[in-house]
């Protein structure tokens, strides 16, 4: 990335409400099978969303369409939530994420990358998704859910010091932009 792309990034994702991002080496992403049998075990979207396994296919069809890229880009926003053990009330707080996610996709493809986004629990785009008796409704708003490809993100963000425990009512939403140039 040229010095002019990096500053003109970095000028407008200071505009958003980000609480930290960095880059990130694609040979610092770990799939895990064991990631994946958290989503199938434990959450209650697994088999009902185009943005979840299985529909986002295997963790190793996930690792190789993520390592097509050139760079990652991860980044965090946070929420105050009323009880974070609600997990469908707290659900209702990550739109503001998503739509940060939103404008940081927006904020690269306009310097010239191709961006994969994936992000926070799975899509909430549609009431009732067409999964799997149909095509998605809204693919450009959908981004997969980053543990659905079987990432490992704490990980992740503990080797570049991203905070994510705060403890109380707040809930640290992430994002996982994997970027190519195609200038």
């Amino acid at each position: 990335m040229t010095e002019e792309k990096n500053i003109q990034i970095e000028e407008r994702l200071s505009e958003l409400p980000l609480a930290q991002y960095a880059y990130i080496g694609l040979d610092e992403l770990m799939f895990l099978d064991r990631v994946r049998y958290i989503c199938e075990t434990e959450c209650p979207r697994y088999g009902t969303t185009w943005a979840c396994p299985p529909a986002v296919g295997t963790v190793e069809e996930c690792r190789e369409r993520c390592l097509s890229y050139e760079e990652a880009f991860l980044f965090t926003t946070f929420s105050e939530v009323p009880d974070i053990a609600n997990l469908e009330e707290t659900l209702r707080f990550r739109e503001g994420h998503e739509e940060v996610t939103r404008k940081v996709c927006e904020i690269f493809r306009g310097q010239g990358f191709e961006v994969m986004a994936l992000s926070t629990e799975s899509c909430a785009v549609c009431e009732t998704c067409a999964y799997p008796e149909g095509p998605c409704r809204h693919p450009e708003k959908m981004f997969p859910c980053v543990e659905s490809y079987g990432i490992l993100l704490t990980d992740l963000a503990e080797r570049h010091e991203i905070e994510f425990m705060y403890g109380g009512n707040v809930v640290t939403w992430f994002s996982l932009l994997l970027l190519r140039s195609i200038v």
